[in-house]
C-alpha cells in the first residue's frame, strides 16, 4: 500500500513564455513608476541618472546570468536559499531563511502594494496627496487578494502576470512614444548640461542604486520556481537572456520621456511621476495612467507573492520551519500554507512601513545574501567543475557581481553611517540565535506536531515531494 500511495508535486506549468512574462512581469512593476524621483534626487542630475539605471540594468543582466548557472546545476526551486544550503550548510541558509520571511520578501510585497495603492487611488486625490490610511488599507487589500488567488490556482497566477505584463508595456509604450513626439517638438533643455549638479559621493550613489535596483527587483523570481518551470535547463537562461535586456532598454527611454515631459524640480517632487507624466501629456486623458500604473504594480506583486510563497514551501521541506509550510492542497497543487504565513507577515510590515525605507532595508540585506550566493557559484566553479552544467557563465562575471555586491552593502554606510543599517545587520545574525534551539536542538516538537494535525486538516494539505 505504501508503495503505491500518490505523492503530492508542484506542477511544470509554467513554459518560456510565462517564464519571461514572470520576470519582466514581475520587475517592471512599481519600480519604473516609483523610483525614478528618488534615483534624481540622490544623484543630483538627469545625466547620472541614467547612467544609473543603465549600471542596474547591466547589473541585473550579470546576476540573473549567474543565476542561471546555479539553476541549472541545483535544478531546485527557492533560489538563494537552496543554493546556500546545498554550498554552505544549515546555518547560514537558515540566515538567508530567517530574514527572507522576516525582512526581505515582506519588505518587497509590502513596497509595492503602497505603490499599487499610491497609483489606485491617486484619481481619487487629484489635487491633494492621499491620506496615509487610506493607501495603507488599499494595499492591505491587494495584498490578501493575490494571496488568494495564488493560493487557489497556478494557472489563475499566470494568466494574472501575462495579461498585467501585457498593461505594463502598452503603458510604456505609451510613455515612450509620447516621450519621442516631445523631443521631435524640442523638448530637449533638460538634456543641455546634463551632468550639472552630480552628487559624486560615495553613500548617494549607493542610495540611488538602490532606488534604481528596485526596479529590477525580480530578475533572480524565476530561480524560486526552478520546480515548476518546463526544460529549466533550457527556459531559465533563455528568459533570463531575453526578458532582463528588454527591460533595462524600456526603463532607459521611459525616464528619457519623463526628463522630456519635466524638469528636475518637477521629477523630485512628484509622488506618482505616470500620473504627473500623464498630466502633462495626456491632459484629460491623464487618468490612464494611473490604472495602468496600478494594474503595473498589481502584477508585479501578483510575481512576488509567487515566488516568495516558494521560499517558505523549500525551507519547510528543509527542515527550516513548520512542517506545515512545506505543504500543497490536495486539491489545487498550491503552496496555500506559505502563502498565507507571507501574507500575515506582510500585513504587518505595512502597518509601521514607507515606501523610501523599505527600498534601502530590502536592497541592503538583498544584495548582502546575493554576494554570498555568487561566493557559492565561485566555489562550485573552482571546486567541483565536474558537475553537469548545461548552461555556464565565464568565471569574470559572478567576480564583478560580487565586487559590486559588496560595494552596495558598504556605500550607504561608508559617508554618512545610519544606526538603521546596524539594526538590519544584527537581524541577519540574530538568526543563529533561533536557529540553535528551535533547529538543530528542536526544542517544543510536541506542541508543533499537534498544531501541524490540526492546520493540517483544517488547509487540507498533504506533504508534497520534490519536482525534479
Amino acid at each position: 500500500m505504501a508503495a503505491e500511495t500518490q505523492k503530492l508535486s508542484l506542477k511544470r506549468e509554467v513554459g518560456l513564455i510565462g517564464a519571461i512574462s514572470f520576470i519582466a512581469g514581475t520587475m517592471m512593476g512599481s519600480g519604473i513608476f516609483m523610483s525614478p524621483q528618488s534615483v534624481l534626487v540622490n544623484i543630483g542630475s538627469p545625466g547620472a541618472s541614467l547612467v544609473i539605471w543603465a549600471a542596474c540594468g547591466l547589473l541585473a543582466t550579470l546576476g540573473s546570468l549567474c543565476y542561471a548557472e546555479l539553476g541549472t546545476v541545483i535544478s531546485e526551486s527557492g533560489a538563494e536559499y537552496i543554493y546556500i544550503l546545498r554550498i554552505f550548510g544549515q546555518v547560514v541558509s537558515f540566515m538567508f531563511v530567517f530574514s527572507f520571511v522576516i525582512v526581505m520578501r515582506p519588505a518587497s510585497a509590502t513596497g509595492i502594494a503602497l505603490s499599487f495603492a499610491e497609483y489606485a487611488v491617486a484619481p481619487f486625490y487629484h489635487d491633494c496627496t492621499p491620506p496615509e490610511q487610506v493607501v495603507k488599507c488599499v494595499a492591505a487589500a491587494g495584498i490578501v487578494v493575490l494571496a488568494i488567488v495564488n493560493s487557489m490556482n497556478v494557472r489563475l497566477a499566470m494568466f494574472i502576470q501575462v495579461f498585467s505584463m501585457v498593461i505594463k508595456l502598452v503603458a510604456l509604450a505609451v510613455i515612450i512614444i509620447g516621450g519621442v513626439v516631445l523631443l521631435f517638438k524640442g523638448n530637449t533643455e533638460n538634456f543641455e548640461d546634463s551632468f550639472k549638479g552630480t552628487n559624486v559621493e560615495i553613500s548617494s550613489i549607493g542610495i540611488s542604486l538602490y532606488q534604481g535596483l528596485w526596479s529590477y527587483d525580480g530578475w533572480n523570481t524565476l530561480n524560486y520556481v526552478t520546480e515548476e518551470l518546463k526544460q529549466p535547463e533550457v527556459n531559465l537562461p533563455r528568459a533570463v537572456i531575453i526578458a532582463i535586456p528588454m527591460v533595462t532598454m524600456l526603463y532607459l527611454l521611459v525616464n528619457v520621456s519623463y526628463l522630456a515631459a519635466m524638469t528636475p524640480k518637477e521629477l523630485m517632487s512628484s509622488n506618482a511621476v505616470a500620473v504627473t507624466w500623464g498630466n502633462k501629456v495626456l491632459g484629460s486623458w491623464g487618468w490612464v495612467m494611473s490604472i495602468a500604473a496600478a494594474l503595473s504594480a498589481f502584477g508585479s506583486l501578483n510575481g512576488t507573492f509567487f515566488s516568495g510563497g516558494r521560499v517558505c514551501f523549500v525551507a519547510a521541506r528543509e527542515g527550516h520551519m513548520p512542517d506545515i509550510l512545506s505543504m500543497a492542497h490536495v486539491n489545487r497543487l498550491t503552496p496555500s500554507p506559505a502563502l498565507i504565513f507571507t501574507t500575515a507577515i506582510s500585513l504587518l510590515v505595512l502597518i509601521p512601513g514607507d515606501f523610501q525605507s523599505i527600498v534601502n532595508f530590502f536592497s541592503f540585506t538583498a544584495w548582502f545574501f546575493y554576494a554570498i550566493t555568487l561566493s557559492g557559484l565561485l566555489y562550485l566553479k573552482i571546486k567541483k567543475p565536474e558537475l553537469p552544467r548545461p548552461y555556464r557563465v565565464p568565471i569574470v562575471i559572478p567576480i564583478l557581481v560580487i565586487i559590486a555586491a559588496i560595494f552596495l552593502v558598504l556605500a550607504p554606510i561608508i559617508d554618512n553611517p545610519a544606526i538603521e543599517y546596524l539594526y538590519v545587520t544584527l537581524f541577519i545574525f540574530s538568526g543563529v540565535l533561533v536557529y540553535v534551539p528551535f533547529i538543530h536542538f528542536k526544542l517544543c516538537p510536541g506542541l508543533l506536531e499537534k498544531v501541524t494535525v490540526f492546520l493540517q486538516l483544517f488547509l487540507e494539505v498533504a506533504p508534497a515531494d520534490k519536482n525534479l
